[in-house]
């Protein structure tokens, strides 16, 4: 039987052949190359610069204090010469109520008051007198009568009297006496520290003290600014009739303008007396003023878990109103040249020993760090990576220690 080489057939597989061995080469190329090369990944840079921490929060534009302005009495009111947003100064007239009753009131507690010291003027220049003069009187009547009782005693024993003119003289005796003892009780009461006196200068002190009540009440009907400032509020207008008790008009003290403002109170740590801080009013966002915190209260808002502060705002712009939104950012620490990385590089960062992953020799390094500052994203490292050097994101979650990695800049 003759032999017969099949060549043809031998060289239709060879496509098939070179095809495979194509493919396997591929894989290999695909699979062997990342591996032997290290997978390809974007990576963060350590930088050295500036960083400054900040906490930032929004409060309201509140003066010191307010003071809130009510009437004593009830009164038409006749005359308000300010209006909101006006300033005045201490003493300005700022309410009148009508005076006329509260005068006539006056008037006639002048009226009594001098009527008064003129009864205990008449007292001590005209009544004291008369009672002396009176009881000098009765005093010489007392001893006439005393002698002419005398006498006639005598002569009743001597017959030449009877005893008819020795009573007649008995009783003259004691009339003059008890005209005596009277006219010394009017003397002593004329006198200072009689009762007649005391009544006189008690009914002035009296007098006195109506007249004062009197001018108090009318003092009552001109409202006058206590203290130099702004009128916040007006609730009263020309006609309307005050009541003792309601608000007719607030004014701010004129001084050292604040913001308030709640703080998270994880942020307490961060904060102290006398920090500076920049803010802004939402309505004028690019208008910026300094300002410093003058207090932080030593209670928590256990409800919002928040701290309050108060800044001090040294020169307050002119825009700036009662109850105004304000953005506040404080400055906390400023670092001059420090080494910053995002972020985002850094890994279990709120435990205590945080981490990072970085590139060295090509390598994945597990690296522990030290945290400084922190503010809008970025990080300090105080200890462990040097500026310049690559950082992997905690985001590339396939990255294990020792693993080839091939850094692309982000």
């Amino acid at each position: 039987m003759p032999f017969h080489l099949k060549l043809p057939s031998l060289f239709a597989s060879r496509p098939r052949l070179t095809l495979a061995a194509f493919v396997i080469i591929a894989l290999i190329a695909l699979v062997g190359i990342p591996r032997l090369l290290g997978e390809k990944l974007v990576v963060l840079t350590a930088t050295q610069g500036e960083l400054t921490q900040s906490v930032v929060a929004s409060g309201k534009v509140r003066s010191p204090q307010r003071v809130e302005l009510t009437s004593q009495i009830t009164g038409r009111v006749t005359q308000i010469p300010v209006r909101e947003g006006h300033k005045v100064d201490a003493g300005q007239l700022l309410i009148q109520l009508d005076p006329a009753e509260l005068s006539a009131g006056v008037a006639q507690s002048s009226a009594a008051l001098a009527q008064s010291e003129t009864r205990l003027a008449q007292m001590k220049q005209l009544a004291l007198p008369l009672a002396l003069q009176s009881q000098r009187q009765a005093e010489a009547n007392r001893v006439q009568a005393r002698q002419h009782f005398e006498r006639s005693r005598e002569l009743v024993a001597r017959g030449f009297y009877s005893k008819t003119q020795l009573d007649d003289a008995q009783r003259n005796l004691d009339f003059t006496e008890s005209q005596w003892q009277a006219a010394q009780l009017q003397a002593r009461s004329n006198q200072a520290g009689g009762s007649d006196f005391r009544l006189a200068q008690v009914a002035v002190v009296q007098s006195r003290a109506g007249l004062e009540l009197a001018q108090t009440r009318l003092a009552y009907a001109t409202i006058a600014a206590p203290v130099s400032g702004t009128v916040l509020t007006r609730s009263v207008e020309p006609g309307d009739t005050a009541q003792p008790g309601k608000v007719l008009m607030t004014i701010s003290p004129a001084g050292d303008t604040e913001l308030i403002a709640q703080i998270d109170e994880k942020n307490l740590r961060l904060l102290s007396l006398g920090q500076k801080a920049l803010a802004s009013a939402d309505a004028y966002p690019g208008d910026r003023f300094p300002a410093e915190i003058n207090f932080i209260s030593p209670a928590v808002d256990p409800l919002r878990g928040s701290v309050e502060i108060r800044l001090r705002v040294p020169e307050p712009p002119d825009f700036l109103r009662q109850e105004m939104t304000i953005s506040i950012d404080i400055e906390t620490a400023r670092r001059a040249d420090a080494v910053v990385v995002a972020g985002e590089a850094i890994r279990d960062a709120g435990s205590a020993k945080p981490w990072v992953f970085v590139v060295r020799d090509g390598r994945a390094q597990r690296q522990d760090v030290l945290l400084g500052v922190r503010s809008d994203g970025k990080v300090e490292i105080l200890k462990g990576i040097d500026a310049g050097e690559q950082l992997i994101p905690a985001s590339a979650l396939s990255v294990r220690e020792g693993n080839r990695v091939r850094a692309v800049a982000g």
